[in-house]
Parts: C-alpha cells; structure tokens; sequence
C-alpha cells in the first residue's frame, strides 16, 4: 500500500459503485457501495447522526486488505453512503485496518481507535501477523491518522497476552469524561480475554483490567467485545471463535454471546449471572452497539456467517449487509431485541386477521411481499394438539424459506434450504422457545435478500441471508393439526 491508498479506494467506489442499480440492493439494510462488507465498526452518534463504519474491501466481493467504509444515518434505515475513511498505508496497518469503535471528542473532532495489522518475526523467527492499536482523529468524513500511533501494543498486555490476537477496541467515554476501550486478546492458555483499558484524553491509555474469560468454554478467543450498562444490569457481547455447540443454544463454529451481570462495588470488576446467545439465526456476526439521546441501546451486527461467506449468487457486485438495527433490553435477566420503532415511520398498506383456522397449507389475501413487516400469534384452537405449524415466505414455485414451530417440545426452526443459494452450507438452524399459555408471537421482517424473526416480544432473534429471486412473493400457512392465528401485516415502503 501506498500513500494515495485512501485516494484510490475512494476513487474507485465513486467510481463503480453508482452502476449497482438500487433494485439489487436490500431497501433498509445497510450495504457497501460495492465490494465486501463484513463486522461493523465504530456504531456512534456523532452530532446528532448515527454513523457506522464497517469492514471493507471495495475492490472485489472477496475479503481482502481490510479498509474503513463509512455511512450515516438520521434514523437507521436510510443510509448515506459517505467516502472511505481509513485505508492501510502504514507500517503498522499495512496488512490491514481491522475492527474497532468510535467517539466524539468536546471539542467536535471524532476519533476512531482500530486494530492495526502489521506482519513481523516471531522469537523463533517465524513471521507472524503483529495487532497494535491506532487511532485517527477527524470531521466526521476525513481523518488522519495519529502520530503517536500505535497507542497499544505488546507492552501494554497483561502477563500471557498474545500480540497476534489483540484486536477490535470498543471505545466510549464515561459520565466523568475519562475514556475507556473493551479488546478481544487470547491468554496464555489459548481461550480468549476481554481487556479493559482507561484514557482521560482518548489518546494516552493504560491497563485496567480483565473484564472476562472464555476459559475454552464460550469459544476460545472472543472477538468484538461491547460492554454497557442497560436496565440496572452491565451487559458483555462477545463474539466466541471455534465454538462448542450447548444443545440449542449455541452452535458449532462462529457464534455470538451474551453476558449478563453486575461490576463489583469498588473494584469495578464483573461478575457473570446469565449466558445466552444473541442471535439463534443463520447469519449474525460481530453486533456493536450505541446510546441515543433519547437513552435506548441499539444494537447493529453484519448478517453474515463466516462458515458461508464464500457462498455467494454468481457476478454480485457487492457482498454482505448488516442487520435491521434493534433496541435492546433487559427482562428477566435475558436479553431482549425488537426492531428500532423508527420502522414504524415506513409502514404502508395494513391487513389484519383475527383467529383465522389454519390446518392445511393456506393464503391469506393481501399477505405477501419482499419487503414487510408481518407479525403472527399461533394459539391452540381448543380441538386438540398441534404437531407442528409453519410459515412459508418468499415463496414461489419451488423457492420458499421456512419458519416452522412443534409446540410439542417448543423448538422453532428457521430453513433456507430452497432460498435460491445451491451451495452446500449450514441451511437450518433450531433453538427453543417459550411459547404463553400455549400461544407463540412471530414478528417478521423481510427485506430482498434477508429474513429477522423476533420471537415473542423480542425474547429471541433469528437472522438468515436469503437469495431466492425477487419474484418470489407468496407467504403461506400450514398447520400439522389445527390453530389459530393472528395475522398483522404492513408494506415498508420507501417514500
């Protein structure tokens, strides 16, 4: 890489990427302006808008030598794509600008801290990639990297970090104006650590503590660490490495994490009381989270797999989109997630039905599309068990995606075997739910190429990447046994 690294990237996705028609993008979802995308980065607000960085490559659908994409956003669904905003051309990051976060400093200027990947030799000679961390500071469309950089490095680990494995700085500042960054390190005996660092001027940092472990359990190294409080609770989302399967609750592989707890009184250290998953889907990576000013926690993540990134519909000039933007919360000691109530703003045409039978496969007038909001409550009929219930979405002729429940064992099951990709990756994935009184309450979104299903209020989430062709609009119902169901559908539309 060179000095006109930035320049070039820049110049090239103004290039290209205006030849991507609209038509082959999601409407709501945020998506590069052409090449690769994979984890968010730097999820702020910066003078009054939400900006989101991401991981990318714009010169092929390909991961490669990582930059900096950026877009902003008024109200998480429309995006404005704005130039590339770090690009490697350093010693310290010329094998790329990895993840990390971002904050604005009170006197305006934003800073965004990443992961800087150089490559250098080893005690025994072998070359091996070096990750430091590095800030560079600007207006909220271009910056500069720092002199001073990099600000962390090996020095700056405890006993036993690994200098390979230091990445993905989540920064935030503290009511008492002092800074702090949350980064994804692995320990001496391979499992992964979440490090906490302190700043009282975002640029000098030093080591507080370690916030958690993996201990090989949850994963081995975690990746993409966030840390915030939320609802009287301190909440850690982590991003586990070589994951063990537990059940249905987690799976094999890349997963993501959730830990729920309290920091101690005085040391400031945090204490774990509940593990579950975030997202029970297909496709869901890397989530990073900001504050609003009107105090909710909303939380974004790439809707990818890493399993199945390199399965992609033949000349896609673009790859990869991140979630819907969700609201988090604590209930019951659980995590929660719901759409951001900004959707609201773009609901169109409504059509509802009440306790309509369902038995055999069936329609409902007026409930289709590619790109709505649907909900739907499944309660008994009071004439005997229900085997199994299922909703069929983009559905046409042989295509279809399938979100099928058994209340015998409470088991939901999100299939996108016929969703148009005829490669042979991870197609299904089952978790279990806790239906009310019998009853469960699926709430829908589609958007082109995805599919988030939110479980009963937001208990559980459940994300999956769909191609099948956009002509595929029909939605159906079908019932092993006999139901009921409540039916709530809108339009998004875009004005």
């Amino acid at each position: 890489m060179t000095e006109n690294s930035l320049q070039k990237a820049r110049e090239f996705e103004a290039r290209y990427g205006p030849h991507i028609p609209d038509g082959e993008r999601p409407v709501f979802h945020a998506t590069p302006a052409i090449g690769w995308m994979n984890d968010p980065n730097g999820f702020s607000l910066y003078r009054g808008e939400f900006h989101l960085f991401f991981q990318y490559h714009p010169y092929s659908n390909e991961w490669g030598p990582m930059h900096w994409g950026h877009l902003k956003s008024r109200d998480f669904l429309r995006w404005e794509r704005l130039p590339v905003a770090l690009a490697p051309d350093e010693d310290y990051d010329a094998f790329g600008c990895f993840s990390g976060g971002a904050v604005e400093l009170p006197d305006g200027r934003q800073v965004l801290m990443y992961t800087g990947v150089r490559r250098g030799h080893n005690a025994d000679g072998y070359l091996q990639d070096i990750q430091t961390q590095c800030l560079a500071v600007g207006d909220g469309v271009n910056f500069k990297k720092y002199p001073g950089n990099p600000v962390l490095t090996g020095e700056n680990l405890p006993e036993g970090g690994s200098t390979i494995d230091f990445r993905d700085p989540k920064i935030w500042r503290e009511e008492d104006g002092s800074y702090r960054a949350a980064i994804g390190n692995r320990t001496g005996d391979g499992s992964g650590a979440i490090l906490l660092y302190r700043s009282e001027d975002c640029f000098h940092w030093e080591f507080l503590r370690t916030l958690d472990r993996s201990c090989n359990r949850y994963g081995r190294m975690w990746e993409c660490p966030d840390f915030f409080p939320l609802d009287g609770r301190q909440v850690l989302l982590v991003s586990p490495q070589e994951m063990d399967p537990e059940g249905l609750e987690f799976h094999t592989g890349n997963g993501t994490v959730c830990l729920i707890g309290s920091c101690e009184p005085g040391s400031g250290d945090f204490v774990r009381q509940h593990v579950q998953a975030i997202d029970y889907g297909l496709d869901f990576y890397a989530p990073q989270t900001l504050r609003t000013a009107d105090g909710r926690r909303v939380m974004i993540a790439w809707m990818q797999n890493w399993a199945s990134a390199g399965a992609k519909p033949s000349n896609c000039r673009w790859f990869g989109q991140m979630t819907l933007p969700r609201e988090l919360s604590v209930r019951g000691g659980r995590l929660y997630q719901v759409p951001v109530r900004e959707l609201e703003r773009y609901r169109g045409k409504c059509v509802t039905y009440t306790g309509v039978p369902i038995s055999g496969e069936t329609s409902l007038p007026g409930v289709r599309g590619r790109v709505l909001d649907l909900t739907v409550t499944v309660r008994p009929d009071g004439s005997g068990p229900c085997r199994w219930f299922c909703i069929r979405v983009a559905k046409d002729g042989p295509y279809e995606t399938l979100i099928r429940y058994r209340p015998g064992d409470g088991v939901l099951k999100l299939d996108r075997t016929r969703s148009g990709l005829p490669h042979d990756i991870v197609h299904t994935r089952k978790f279990a739910v806790r239906p009310g009184d019998g009853a469960i309450k699926l709430r829908i979104i589609l958007d082109r190429f995805s599919v988030e299903v939110f479980v009963n209020d937001g208990e559980q989430a459940a994300s999956t990447v769909i191609y099948t062709r956009q002509e595929a609009e029909d939605i159906t119902f079908e019932a092993g046994g006999s139901v009921l169901v409540d039916v709530e559908k809108y339009d998004l539309i875009v004005d």
